[in-house]
């Protein structure tokens, strides 16, 4: 259960050495801390939220827009603090950033991870399949943000050059 003092809302410009530090311990490197603060600092459009719990930024995702046949974000890079993985942050920063990309009028978000997390949240690699992408397979999965919006659709995605760094 999330404490009553988590709070989740987009980042800001002062919350740069904060997402590095919270990239970085949760993946032991900085190679996704640098990702991030690539394509939070230019175009193209991005949705950065972070999760706080007394006022500690303990949680980040990012969706990045990408060219696709619909109007799509790709969700990369997403991250919490070993201490608060238990708590249901990532989940919580997940739900939000989808909410706020299908509030923006975007149709579809594209993910590389774990099926068993990310299809909790409705993503699918068979919605995926028909799209071109370098790091095409089982793990690579999409979400509908509006019902069959992906149906019909297949071609190459264009990811920003900052995720082939990586």
């Amino acid at each position: 259960m999330l404490s009553k003092r988590m709070t989740i809302r987009q980042s800001i410009a002062s919350d740069g050495a904060a997402i590095v530090t919270v990239q970085s311990e949760a993946f032991g490197r900085t190679d996704e801390a640098d990702l991030s603060m690539r394509l939070i600092s230019a175009p193209p459009n991005t949705i950065s939220l972070i999760a706080e719990s007394n006022g500690e930024v303990v949680g980040h995702v990012l969706l990045t827009e990408i060219g696709a046949p619909v109007r799509a974000m790709a969700l990369a890079p997403l991250a919490v603090v070993p201490q608060f993985r238990e708590m249901q942050v990532g989940s919580q920063l997940v739900r939000a950033a989808i909410d706020q990309a299908r509030e923006a009028g975007y149709e579809a978000i594209f993910v590389l991870g774990d099926n068993a997390y990310y299809e909790r949240f409705g993503f699918v690699s068979n919605k995926a399949d028909p799209f071109d992408v370098k790091w095409q397979g089982p793990h690579f999965m999409a979400l509908e943000l509006r019902e069959g919006a992906l149906g019909g659709k297949a071609g190459k995605l264009q990811y920003p050059e900052a995720f082939f760094a990586l």
